[in-house]
């Protein structure tokens, strides 16, 4: 479930994002930091390939995974995994569902919007909070000659208590997010990376519908 929840971590700022305005001047990294708000806030669906990469603590190893994610509102998400074993990581705009690799047992849980901004904002992830009353920019760092920039980012109060830090590397032209690395308060590590980000893909109907597997039980937890 470790892995599980750092998607959810590393995913909180991929849709759709609301800005808000600071008062006082705008720096740089505020300015790109709303464009990419605003260029997510309108977004009612979102698909990309992922790449993650979660460097166990004190073990040496990083965990691995790769495939496609698909957002959607209100509350809808599908991670989509490559490996020769079935797992499932889906929302549905009710519950999140949640099947390992390997297990006979899929895991319900109700998506509740109070609970989700707890821990952490995730209410982000499906356009319900705003990026810049959560999160102020520390630093700016292009790279590749411009044509990324790298956004560090700390948590404003205790909206995001743990979090320690998250740097968004984000297509200067485009204001699309092409990875997120988020450093939390006990020392752990999530790095994701997107590729063929597409804005308002069109998915059908019933795309985030749960079709339970074969030979698999549900059980709330």
């Amino acid at each position: 479930m470790k892995m599980h929840r750092a998607i959810l971590f590393a995913c909180i700022l991929l849709l759709p994002l609301a800005a808000s305005r600071a008062a006082g001047p705008e720096t740089a990294g505020e300015a790109l930091l709303r464009r990419v708000g605003e260029r997510y806030a309108a977004a009612q669906t979102l698909s990309a390939k992922f790449r993650q990469e979660v460097p166990l603590q004190n073990v040496g190893i990083v965990r691995k995974a790769s495939g496609s994610v698909y957002f959607g509102r209100p509350l809808k998400m599908l991670w989509n995994y490559k490996g020769p074993e079935t797992q499932l990581f889906l929302a549905d705009g009710r519950y999140f569902y949640f099947l390992p690799a390997g297990s006979s047992q899929v895991i319900r849980r109700v998506v509740d919007e109070k609970g989700l901004g707890g821990k952490i904002p995730l209410l982000l992830l499906f356009g319900k909070g705003e990026i810049t009353a959560l999160f102020r920019v520390d630093a700016v760092d292009p790279r590749k000659g411009g044509e990324e920039t790298v956004l560090r980012l700390s948590p404003r109060g205790d909206g995001a208590p743990e979090v320690r830090r998250i740097d968004l590397v984000i297509g200067s032209e485009d204001a699309l997010i092409r990875e997120v690395h988020l450093f939390d308060r006990l020392g752990g590590e999530n790095h994701l990376y997107l590729t063929d980000v597409t804005i308002n893909p069109s998915l059908p109907a019933d795309f985030f519908r749960f079709r339970k597997p074969a030979g698999v039980s549900v059980v709330d937890g």
